[in-house]
């Protein structure tokens, strides 16, 4: 299938710094944006690029999707990077993002606990697969449920806080319930591609553990859309 990146066109805005100390630096990454260099030279431009620009000691510590915004956290040091990559390895990071998703969801909330893997076939893109995939789990919140439009039926605004980080889980997932993300290149069919103009999933906040002061350190980023 064509890349989603065969049209890379990555936003111009000046780096987004949310929060900085002598071992952290969380930085609000635009949606359009890679996290890391893609393979061909037109994809070297990347959140992990342009950080170092502007803190040279900045190590990469996770990564969110290219079409996925919000709150974006690296290291300042290999020692907090280790820390840190220990944190996210043993799920001690709790991540919460907001999503727009196609339909009214009628409970107000719930469990997605659907093992994923990659179809290969069709890489980049993630697939359940009870047989051969990996655990992956999704706590979904109702925000809001948001009226009909000429473009849509109807929205529902949710809260999601993945207790696992496996790739594209949080689209995969909604999709596999019945309610795709609006402007999900991958996984939206076409009306709800079109609903958005862009992917409408944003990581708000994130709590983890100050690897120096151990003290329990919340960021978040207002999402734009």
């Amino acid at each position: 299938m064509p890349s989603v990146l065969a049209t890379y066109n990555p936003p111009g805005e000046p780096l987004r710094v949310l929060y900085q100390d002598e071992a952290l630096l969380v930085l609000d990454k635009p949606s359009g944006l890679l996290s890391v260099p893609g393979k061909s030279p037109d994809h070297a431009d990347c959140l992990e690029t342009r950080a170092k620009e502007q803190f040279d000691d900045a190590l990469l510590v996770h990564r969110l999707d290219m079409e996925t915004s919000g709150v974006f956290i690296m290291a300042r040091n290999k020692g907090v990077q280790r820390h840190l990559g220990l944190q996210f390895e043993r799920r001690k990071v709790n991540k919460t993002y907001l999503a727009r998703v196609a339909g009214h969801i009628g409970e107000p909330e719930g469990r997605i606990d659907l093992p994923l893997i990659c179809d290969w076939p069709n890489r980049p893109k993630q697939k359940v697969d009870h047989e051969n995939g990996k655990q992956a789990i999704t706590n979904w919140t109702v925000l809001e449920r948001e009226p009909a439009t000429a473009a849509l039926p109807s929205v529902t605004k949710v809260e999601l806080s993945p207790e696992t980080g496996r790739s594209h889980q949080l689209r995969v997932h909604m999709m596999a319930i019945g309610h795709p993300i609006l402007g999900d290149q991958l996984y939206a069919p076409p009306n709800v591609l079109a609903a958005a103009p862009r992917l409408q999933l944003h990581a708000l906040a994130i709590t983890l553990r100050h690897p120096v002061s151990a003290e329990i350190l919340t960021v978040s980023a207002p999402p734009l859309f």
